[in-house]
């Protein structure tokens, strides 16, 4: 009889290059970990000063200064809304900060989309160091040009006047700069097919390229509107009339009436500042990103 004999059957050890793979993986996971970790302390940085603010906004003295601290007040009562709407004209203040934000930022998305316009599309001469001047802008502190800015509106008798405000701030050497990045990343084939059809420069701009920007349109208008809010300082120079003031003049108006004790009525007042630009972002922030990223691998 012939004897059969059987081997074993082998096992198979891993290979280096699979041992290197789960090594890759696990650091890959450990990398992962670490960035959520970060990103919910970053988050919690930045949230907490605006949660406190909320339920600050809803105590009394005494709990504001209670030890140790009370994060939720007793009652949300709204006494320190109330008295914010009866010290200060809020109405007048708001429909201020709207008019003067809505404006503002709508003229600076015109003032970029056309200057962008015409550092893309349009041949002159010195075109690129005229890109090269508004670039520099960019690194010129706003506070530089407080002094001679303020010298040339009150000259022009523009103290106390809506225009004081605006005009020294129209040009946006950020909108700019993004929407001709933007602009670049077009297809010329489209233009070139409008200019065959006779369209002129105006009628490019307005029916074919601000329809193809929307994004960066919008992520432009939010940041022009973020900042047309918020502007404290040129409007606390040029402004000292109450019935012209904005919302973040109220604060300063407000803290001159209460003095600076009164820390439930100043955080209400802070909220009504806040709560309108947080409810802009939110519409708009999905076009945010697209928009500030359109245009970034273009030269």
């Amino acid at each position: 009889m012939v004897a059969l004999t059987v081997n074993p059957p082998r096992t198979r050890r891993p290979s280096a290059r699979n041992d290197g793979n789960f090594g890759l993986g696990k650091r890959s996971h450990l990398l992962d970990a670490g960035g959520y970790v970060t990103l919910i302390f970053a988050v919690l940085v930045m949230s907490v000063p605006l949660i406190w603010m909320v339920f600050a906004s809803f105590k009394q003295p005494n709990e504001l200064y209670s030890m140790p601290l009370q994060w939720l007040p007793e009652s949300f009562d709204g006494a320190n809304y109330a008295h914010v709407a009866q010290t200060l004209p809020i109405g007048r203040l708001f429909l201020n900060s709207v008019m003067l934000t809505v404006v503002g930022a709508g003229l600076k998305v015109i003032l970029g989309l056309t200057c962008a316009y015409a550092l893309v599309f349009i041949e002159f001469p010195y075109k690129k160091i005229m890109f090269t001047i508004v670039l520099f802008t960019l690194l010129v502190p706003q506070q530089i040009t407080i002094i001679p800015n303020y010298t040339l509106v009150s000259q022009l008798g523009w103290l106390n006047t809506y225009q004081g405000i605006l005009v020294p701030g129209l040009a946006s050497a950020f909108g700019t700069f993004l929407f001709r990045q933007h602009f670049l990343s077009l297809p010329g084939s489209v233009l070139e097919a409008a200019s065959l059809d006779g369209a002129g420069h105006w009628r490019r701009l307005w029916a074919f390229v601000v329809p193809m920007s929307y994004p960066t349109i919008s992520a432009v208008l939010l940041v022009s509107l973020v900042a047309e809010w918020n502007d404290y300082l040129w409007p606390f120079l040029v402004i000292d009339n109450a019935e012209m003031m904005t919302l973040p003049l109220g604060l300063t108006l407000l803290q001159n009436v209460d003095g600076m004790n009164n820390w439930g009525v100043l955080m209400a007042a802070t909220v009504l500042v806040t709560l309108p630009m947080l409810v802009v972002f939110l519409v708009l922030q999905r076009r945010l990103v697209a928009g500030l990223t359109a245009g970034a691998v273009t030269g």
